[in-house]
C-alpha cells in the first residue's frame, strides 16, 4: 500500500499533499506507516528544543504559577485549534500540527522581551529573529542523528515555521526565502496555523490574565467580543461560578473565532478555486477572518496589550528579564571563555556572536536566571 496516497486521500487539491512534498534537505527512506509530515510531528516531538518550553514564558514566569501557560502548553492548545480548522477545509492536520509544534522552538527565555533584547544586543552581528532561530534549531542545532545536523524537516513544514523573515535573511535561505522576495504565500497551512496561533494566545490570555489578577472582569466587560459571550453565558447558566463562567465564555469565543475563520475562508476558496497548492501560492491570502471578527480580535489585542502585556507588574518583569539576557550576551561576548566548549569560537566574532544567541535562545526562564546568578552574584563560587 501507498501510505502517502492513502494519507492524502481526502484531502483539498490545494492542500499540501504528503506525496507531493518538496522533500528534505538530506534525502531519507520512506517513513513507513507515517506519512512524511507525521514524521516531522513525531520529530519534533522528540526534540531537545520541544521540550525546553515547558520552562518558556508565555506571559508570566514559569515559577509564578503551575496554572499558567508556557511556550509549550501554548503550543499545544494552539497546535488543538489549528488541527480542528484544517479538518473543517479539508487541509492536511498533520503538517499543521507539526508546524504548531515547532513554531516557537527559537524563543527566547522571558518572552518577546528576550526576543526584543537579544536582537538589540545581535544587532551589529546580523540580528535575532525567533521565527528564523525556530528554523535554526530544526535544521542545524538539534543533535539527534548521525547522518545530518537538525531534524531535517519537510520543506512544507520548515516553510510554516518562517512566518517572518527579512529580505537580507530571506535571500540566504534558498527556495526557502523566495516567498518573502516575490511576495507569494505559503501553503494554506501556514497560512491557517499563523491564525491558530492569533487564536490561542488572544483566548488563553484572557484566562492567565484574570487568574493573575491583573485583569479584572469589568475591564473585559470594556470589549465588545469577550462582553458578548459572556452576556450569552449569563443568560443561559444564571448564577453559574465565575471559573465556570469564564471557560464557558472563552469557549464562546473560540468556537466564534473558529467557525468565522472556516466560513470567511471557504468563500474566498470557493472565489479563487486554486487548483493546486502552486494556484494557491500566486493568489492572496485565502485563510481569513472576516472584517467584523478581524476588527474585534485587533481591538481585544490592543487591549490585552494595553492592560496585560504592559500591566507594571508585567513591566517589572520585562526590565528584570531584559538585565538578565543583556548582561549574559555582554559578559558572554567580553570573555568566551565564560561559555559551554561547544559555543566558543575562535578568531571569528560573528560566529562567536552567533552561538552565543544560539547558546541563550536555547535557555528556560530558570536556567538564564541561574546563570546569571553564577556568573554575576558574589554568593555562588
Amino acid at each position: 500500500m501507498d501510505f502517502a496516497l492513502d494519507f492524502d486521500a481526502h484531502l483539498a487539491p490545494y492542500a499540501a499533499h504528503s506525496s507531493k512534498s518538496h522533500g528534505r534537505m538530506h534525502i531519507e527512506p520512506p517513513a513507513g506507516s507515517r506519512s512524511e509530515f507525521q514524521r516531522d510531528r513525531d520529530r519534533i516531538i522528540h526534540s531537545t528544543a520541544f521540550r525546553r518550553l515547558e520552562y518558556k514564558t508565555q506571559v508570566f514566569l514559569n515559577h509564578e504559577g503551575d496554572l499558567f501557560r508556557t511556550r509549550l502548553t501554548h503550543s499545544i492548545e494552539m497546535a488543538q485549534i489549528g488541527r480542528t480548522l484544517a479538518r473543517s477545509l479539508r487541509l492536511n492536520e498533520d503538517l499543521v500540527e507539526a508546524t504548531a509544534l515547532a513554531h516557537d522552538l527559537g524563543h527566547t527565555p522571558f518572552g518577546h522581551v528576550g526576543q526584543d533584547v537579544l536582537n538589540e544586543c545581535m544587532s551589529d552581528y546580523g540580528g535575532f529573529e525567533h521565527n528564523l532561530q525556530s528554523l535554526r534549531v530544526v535544521d542545524e542545532l538539534e543533535e539527534h542523528y548521525g547522518a545530518f545536523d537538525g531534524l531535517n524537516l519537510t520543506f512544507e513544514t520548515r516553510e510554516g515555521i518562517l512566518k517572518h523573515c527579512s529580505l537580507a535573511n530571506a535571500r540566504q535561505l534558498g527556495e526557502l526565502g523566495r516567498r518573502f522576495m516575490e511576495r507569494s504565500q505559503p501553503s494554506l497551512e501556514a497560512q491557517l496555523t499563523n491564525l491558530a496561533d492569533e487564536i490561542a494566545y488572544n483566548n488563553h490570555d484572557i484566562d492567565d490574565g484574570l487568574r493573575s489578577g491583573l485583569l479584572t472582569m469589568a475591564q473585559m466587560e470594556e470589549v465588545e467580543l469577550f462582553a458578548r459571550h459572556r452576556h450569552t453565558v449569563e443568560t443561559q447558566y444564571p448564577g453559574l461560578p465565575g471559573r465556570r463562567a469564564l471557560y464557558e465564555t472563552i469557549r464562546l469565543m473560540i468556537t466564534a473565532m473558529t467557525a468565522d475563520l472556516v466560513e470567511t475562508s471557504r468563500a474566498l476558496l470557493l472565489e479563487a478555486a486554486p487548483q493546486s497548492i502552486e494556484d494557491v501560492r500566486a493568489s492572496q491570502p485565502l485563510i481569513r477572518f472576516s472584517p467584523q471578527m478581524r476588527a474585534e480580535t485587533t481591538a481585544l489585542k490592543r487591549f490585552l496589550y494595553a492592560n496585560l502585556y504592559r500591566h507594571f507588574q508585567v513591566n517589572r518583569m520585562r526590565v528584570k528579564a531584559s538585565r538578565i539576557v543583556r548582561e549574559l550576551f555582554d559578559a558572554f561576548l567580553a570573555d568566551p571563555v565564560l561559555l559551554p566548549n561547544d559555543y566558543q569560537v575562535e578568531g571569528d566574532p560573528l560566529r562567536q556572536a552567533r552561538k552565543i544567541a544560539d547558546y541563550i535562545a536555547g535557555m528556560t526562564d530558570r536556567y538564564a536566571i541561574r546563570e546569571h546568578r553564577r556568573i554575576f552574584s558574589l554568593d555562588h563560587f
